[in-house]
């Protein structure tokens, strides 16, 4: 997602703060205007805008059913009963709305499933019934006599998608709220107690929310998804007790947002914790519970997420849909009250540091999951640091050694103390003695083992060998923010001779000055000494000092990853400073 002007979403607060604190009416006048005249006419136009394309890619035949054909057939249905659309009531729709739902049917296996991703998965048929039961909640209403044999398709797709949702199986955590809210809605269709004794089953599972807002994924992507699938729940069996973890979750994505709506995503779990996650994917959780719960602050992150770039094609384009779904969505939003635009918070649930001085952004992460095993489902990230300067980005730094081959740097955790907040690794590398008498085999064939550091397997029995020759490397990094610069300090001790390397990735498309490009690589380069400087636009981060006292760059992400022929390089301009141990040095970004 591309960045909005440095200081709007501050200029947006500000606005907002103003308002309320010298005039709450006129605030009010605002908002009353804004939802019952220009932006409902925004959103029913991006509509009809929308239904113009679905009208034009039907001309051809449908080849192959996507999770998306779910909201073409939505959002041709809300234009065709949408009052103030061009489409409203138009014959010429009714023909693409029989032509979607045959084509739903044909797709759809005999036990109600769609393969989606996943064959025949219950879970990924639950994704896509979330706009069509929304469509047929919308049709419910409309008495049109041509719309019959539509309504008639749509109830035979979804009941029958319903038994598979009630009986099937899933995957992951996610997964049970998604198929419970798609059960809620076809209950609210097609009533049946099998919908509802299925959700109470899932549900009593417990919807785990830690103290800082994380669900178990602890993803970006996902929260999003069980955010909007707990609302639908809570809201129509209804357990409005649902609504108290999303209200969590959302002050926790607030809080990992960047002025220009990006999320921090270090801390997942799952695969987007090497991925673009945009704060757009929140706009309905925040914009509902802004208004059911009459609360300002969701309703300015709301308004701001309105402002960036992206919500027309990725969040306005659908949004007639859930106007005409759930009539609480046109109430009007409460006058909007500023969130905080400088804060420190430490989620020590996963160890993770968020500090904010308007436009200035740090993140500092240590919360990988041990054994590190690079597998969907743990946090892995080498991503210890980020910066961000308005536009100038430091997307990471990561710290790597070629200590017995074991890669980047991974901290054991936060520790707060005196105002700096302390990363640190101990990493012990032994070698193995014989095995006791007592474990030999005459056949000579042991147990295949992983080797205690983790770092390989072979049939050696490991756990059953003394260790000799143990080598160890310890590694401390403390970050010290003071208004919006941070010093870092490195220090490793241990093994001496071993070769570390400290990493930078700054966006890419920028200027870098006072540094030297790596020859016979792309996009590489080192500081050496003195300091050097990232340019984006009009803003940019400063760094230094610099080290550079050898060239071993290869390898950086150890064993676990070359052995796999595998790489954790991303796109960016890439800044090096290396060092031997026994290894001191101070570093400034800001």
């Amino acid at each position: 997602m591309e960045a909005i002007s440095r200081k709007s979403f501050l200029q947006q607060c500000l606005w907002f703060g103003t308002a309320i604190s010298f005039s709450p009416l006129a605030a009010q006048a605002w908002s009353e205007k804004r939802m019952d005249d220009d932006f409902y006419r925004k959103i029913v136009l991006a509509n009809a805008k929308e239904v113009a394309r679905v009208v034009q890619m039907l001309a051809t035949d449908i080849t192959q059913v996507r999770r998306r054909l779910g909201y073409d057939l939505a959002n041709v249905t809300a234009a065709f009963c949408e009052p103030t659309s061009q489409y409203y009531q138009s014959a010429e729709l009714i023909p693409f709305l029989t032509k979607m739902a045959r084509a739903l049917l044909k797709a759809q296996h005999a036990d109600g499933t769609l393969d989606f991703g996943n064959l025949a998965s219950p879970p990924d048929t639950a994704f896509i019934l979330e706009p069509l039961c929304a469509a047929a909640t919308i049709l419910k209403s409309n008495n049109t006599a041509a719309l019959n044999e539509v309504k008639g398709l749509l109830r035979e797709f979804i009941v029958k998608a319903g038994e598979a949702l009630r009986t099937g199986g899933l995957h992951t955590p996610n997964h049970r709220w998604v198929v419970s809210a798609a059960l809620a809605k076809i209950n609210a269709l097609f009533p049946n107690p099998g919908y509802v004794k299925r959700i109470h089953e899932w549900l009593s599972e417990g919807v785990y929310c830690d103290s800082d807002g994380n669900f178990l994924e602890r993803s970006m992507n996902y929260s999003a998804v069980i955010d909007r699938s707990l609302i639908t729940i809570g809201r129509l069996l209804p357990l409005p007790a649902l609504f108290e973890p999303v209200r969590k979750n959302l002050g926790l994505v607030y809080f990992h947002a960047e002025p220009n709506g990006d999320l921090v995503t270090n801390d997942s779990r799952r695969q987007d914790q090497f991925s673009s996650v945009s704060i757009l994917n929140f706009y309905h959780d925040f914009y509902y519970l802004a208004i059911r719960d009459n609360n300002p602050e969701f309703s300015a992150i709301a308004k701001y997420i309105e402002t960036l770039n992206g919500f027309n094609d990725r969040v306005l384009t659908d949004l007639l849909v859930y106007f005409l779904e759930e009539p609480l969505y046109k109430k009007t939003l409460p006058a909007p009250k500023a969130p905080p635009a400088s804060f420190e918070k430490f989620f020590k649930e996963t160890s993770l540091v968020r500090i904010r001085r308007n436009d200035t952004t740090t993140t500092i992460f240590g919360g990988t999951d041990f054994p590190i095993i690079i597998a969907s489902g743990r946090a892995n990230s080498p991503n210890f640091f980020a910066f961000r300067k308005g536009e100038a980005i430091l997307k990471y730094m990561r710290f790597s050694t070629d200590f017995f081959n074991t890669g980047y740097f991974h901290s054991q955790g936060i520790v707060h103390t005196a105002g700096k907040y302390v990363l640190h690794q101990k990493i012990e590398a032994p070698y193995y003695q014989p095995l006791p008498d007592k474990f030999k085999r005459a056949d000579g064939n042991y147990t295949h083992s992983q080797s205690t550091d983790g770092r390989f397997w072979n049939k050696m029995d490991f756990q059953h060998r003394p260790q000799s020759n143990i080598n160890t490397l310890e590694t401390t990094i403390s970050v010290e923010e003071k208004n919006g610069s941070n010093e870092l300090n490195f220090s490793v001790k241990g093994t001496e001779g071993v070769h570390v390397v400290i990493e930078f990735c700054f966006k890419e498309g920028g200027t870098l000055t006072g540094l030297k490009k790596i020859e016979g690589s792309s996009d590489n380069y080192s500081l050496e000494s003195g300091s050097g400087e990232y340019r984006y636009g009009n803003d940019s981060i400063k760094f230094g000092p610099g080290v550079f006292n050898h060239a071993n760059l290869s390898g950086l992400e150890g064993e676990m990853y070359s052995s796999h022929f595998g790489s954790l390089r991303t796109d960016g301009m890439h800044v090096f400073l290396t060092g031997v141990t026994p290894f001191s040095h101070t570093i400034v970004v800001g």
